[in-house]
């Protein structure tokens, strides 16, 4: 038995936790595969599953190993898949994404995705964290900000404008800011962690001006500032892919429209280099690039 026959059984075992069920699996009998599996400990010099007579588990160095080998697996599977003409793009695709964009953007696209492709399987993580695609943390991410990776393959979705706006019931209440350093005096969002973004950009006539905001209200969320403006808590800077429905629909006001600097980092989805690109994850960048052709979330609205 080859060492990809030998991988295969080891990961039945691990995914279905029982060597009758994954002897099942693989068409073999339970005591082969506990053969296999004694000997492949015994090659590697570790213990890889903590066995008992009710459950199995798997070792810090199985746990390790069955990464490694279900990414190698992949793989294999992938470079077959990528060169076999009119291929059916399947199995599990690992994508990240950005938290508040990810659940209010993306989210909605994906029944389509799925009645395209009905034998892709989704893993969604929603993180705010760059995440190591490279390491296989996931086999695609979507990321607001600029790319400077030469490992990755980054494909622009859509450009990237910021709002700056608030509820207008806190305008009516502590009134409209007609300059930058008006906002000193008003209640500005901030966001914890990611100084970048606590840093308002804005044209003025003796050229560009930074300012970096200072509030009494900040969150790691991006969704909780849309949340906390609604509610007339403050004014925020956010990018218009999240609030432009708010202000087509009149529940927030932009403000300082004409020097705000709003053009920030594109929206891009990345994927490692490859030389056979999966199918699935060609298919899931098309599709997205598809649907940003035509973006839903841009207004058009002015004070």
């Amino acid at each position: 038995m080859d060492r990809q026959e030998v991988m295969a059984v080891f990961l039945a075992v691990v995914e279905e936790g029982d060597f009758s069920a994954a002897a099942r699996r693989m068409r073999m009998t339970p005591s082969a595969v506990s053969k296999i599996i004694g000997r492949l400990e015994a090659r590697l010099g570790v213990r890889l599953l903590q066995r008992s007579t009710r459950s199995i588990s798997l070792t810090a160095e199985g746990n390790a190993y069955a990464e490694s080998t279900r990414r190698i697996l992949s793989d294999m599977e992938e470079a077959e898949l990528a060169i076999q003409p009119g291929a059916e793009p399947r199995g599990r695709l690992r994508v990240s994404l950005p938290s508040a964009f990810g659940h209010r953007l993306i989210v909605p696209m994906l029944p389509a995705f799925i009645g395209r492709y009905p034998a892709i399987e989704l893993e969604l993580d929603f993180t705010d964290a760059v995440v190591d695609l490279m390491n296989g943390d996931a086999d695609v991410a979507v990321r607001v900000a600029a790319q400077s990776d030469s490992t990755l393959v980054t494909r622009r979705l859509a450009p990237n404008r910021r709002v700056i706006c608030a509820a207008p019931e806190y305008l009516e209440r502590h009134g409209v800011p007609e300059k930058p350093d008006d906002l000193l005096r008003h209640v500005c969002l901030g966001i914890t962690s990611r100084g970048g973004l606590n840093v308002w950009e804005f044209d003025e006539t003796g050229g560009r001006r930074a300012m970096r905001i200072r509030s009494s209200i900040e969150t790691n969320s991006t969704e909780a500032l849309r949340r906390l403006a609604l509610a007339g808590m403050g004014i925020v800077r956010l990018s218009e892919m999240l609030v432009g429905p708010d202000i087509r629909a009149g529940r927030l006001k932009p403000v300082l429209t004409d020097c705000n600097r709003a053009e920030a980092e594109p929206i891009s989805v990345v994927y490692p280099h490859r030389r056979f690109l999966s199918p699935r994850v060609r298919v899931f960048v098309d599709f997205l690039a598809e649907q940003f052709a035509h973006p839903t979330w841009t207004q058009t609205a002015q004070v």
